[in-house]
C-alpha cells in the first residue's frame, strides 16, 4: 500500500514539473527558415540569419528603439508602437504621416542614413535596440554601438520571398515590443484576408501573361520565379513570363531576351515608379518596340508616394493581403468591380 501511495505521489510531481518546464521554456515560434525566437524562463532567445541574441527580461519589451530601414516601419505602424521609436535613418523616405509628424516635432530624431550613422547621436540617445538590415561595410559602426551597450538586431525581412512570411515577421515586432496579442490579431487578419483573395482569384476563368520590372542602364532585372513578385502574380492567378525559373533573386536579361520572351503579354507590372508611359519612353525609348506598351496595360508603383517615400515598401511589406488585391484587381477586374487600387497605380 504504502509503495502505490509512493508511485502515485511520484507521478503527480513529475506532472507538475512537466507543466513548470512548459511554464517556463516555449518551444522555437518558427518565422522563416531564417529567423525563430522562444521564451526561457522569461528571456527571449532569437536566431535571426547568422545571428543569435537572447534578451533578459528586464530589458523587453523594448520602450525606445531606433529604426535604420524604412521597410521596417511598416511593422511598427501595423501594431500602432509609433511611440516607441526615437530615432530613423534617412526619413525623407518614411510615407507614415504620424512618424513624420513625430519628427516635425522632435519626438523622433533623425540618425543619418546608409552614407553615414550619426553614431554618437545614437550613443547619447540610449536606445534599447536598433533594428535593421545586416550591412557588411557597417561592420565598424555595428560594432562600435555595440561597445556602448547598444542592442543592433539584424532582420533582413528582405530576404524573404512568400508574401505571408515577410508579413509574419510582425510577430516578432509584438514579442519585442509588448504587442504579442496585437501582433497576432493582425497577422490572422491578413491571412484570412490573403488566403481568401486567393480564392476569390480562382474564381476567374482567364490566366493572363504578365512582364514585371524594368530595366536599369543595359539589364532588365527580371524578378526570379520563386521570388517576392512571382509569388504574388502565381497567387494572383496570373501567368508570370519567368514562372518556370528557380532563382529567388532578379535575373538579368538584355532587353533583346526579354522582347524575345515577350509575346502575348497583357500586362506589365512594378514598372517602377513613373508618372507616364511617355516618362518610361524618355527614359528608354526602345519600350516601344513591346507589344505590352502597345497594347496591353502597365502598372507602377506610385500609388501611394510622397516625393521620395512610398508606402509600397513601408505598409506594403506587412500588408500583403492588399498588395495580393491590387493584382488580383489588375489582372481580373471583374472580381472586385468597386475596389481602388491602393499601392498600383496605372501608367497612361
Amino acid at each position: 500500500m504504502k509503495a502505490k501511495f509512493l508511485l502515485v505521489i511520484t507521478f503527480f510531481l513529475l506532472i507538475n514539473c512537466k507543466r513548470e518546464q512548459k511554464n517556463s521554456f516555449s518551444e522555437w515560434e518558427k518565422i522563416s527558415e531564417r529567423v525563430q525566437f522562444k521564451t526561457n524562463d522569461g528571456k527571449i532567445d532569437l536566431k535571426s540569419g547568422n545571428f543569435t541574441y537572447q534578451f533578459d527580461k528586464n530589458k523587453v519589451p523594448f520602450q525606445k528603439i531606433i529604426l535604420l530601414n524604412a521597410s521596417l516601419m511598416g511593422y511598427v505602424t501595423e501594431l500602432e508602437a509609433e511611440n516607441l521609436v526615437v530615432g530613423i535613418a534617412s526619413p525623407e523616405y518614411i510615407y507614415s504621416e504620424k512618424i513624420q509628424s513625430l519628427l516635425a516635432s522632435g519626438k523622433i530624431q533623425n540618425v543619418g542614413n546608409e552614407q553615414k550613422y550619426d553614431v554618437e547621436k545614437i550613443i547619447s540617445m540610449k536606445p534599447d535596440a536598433i533594428f535593421t538590415n545586416y550591412i557588411a561595410s557597417f561592420d565598424n559602426t555595428y560594432q562600435l554601438l555595440k561597445n556602448n551597450n547598444i542592442q543592433v538586431i539584424f532582420l533582413d525581412e528582405y530576404l524573404e520571398q512568400s508574401p505571408m512570411v515577410k508579413t509574419s515577421y510582425i510577430k516578432l515586432f509584438g514579442k519585442l515590443l509588448g504587442k504579442e496579442k496585437e501582433a497576432d490579431s493582425k497577422f490572422n487578419e491578413i491571412q484570412k484576408n490573403y488566403n481568401d483573395l486567393k480564392e476569390l482569384a480562382l474564381k476567374s476563368n482567364k490566366k493572363p501573361n504578365v512582364l514585371a520590372n524594368e530595366m536599369y542602364g543595359d539589364f532588365w532585372y527580371m524578378p526570379g520565379g520563386k521570388t517576392f513578385t512571382a509569388n504574388y502574380i502565381s497567387d494572383a492567378n496570373a501567368h508570370y513570363i519567368l514562372k518556370d525559373n528557380k532563382e529567388e533573386k532578379a535575373v538579368t536579361m538584355s532587353f533583346e531576351e526579354v522582347y524575345s520572351k515577350s509575346k502575348n503579354i497583357q500586362f506589365w507590372v512594378n514598372a517602377g515608379n513613373h508618372l507616364s508611359k511617355k516618362e518610361m519612353l524618355s527614359i528608354n525609348p526602345f519600350y516601344r518596340k513591346l507589344e505590352v506598351f502597345n497594347k496591353g496595360k502597365i502598372y507602377g508603383v506610385s500609388g501611394r508616394e510622397k516625393q521620395k517615400a512610398n508606402d509600397f515598401f513601408e505598409s506594403g511589406v506587412v500588408r500583403s493581403d492588399l498588395v495580393l488585391k491590387d493584382y488580383i484587381k489588375i489582372f481580373h477586374p471583374e472580381l472586385l468591380p468597386d475596389y481602388q487600387l491602393t499601392y498600383m497605380k496605372e501608367l497612361r
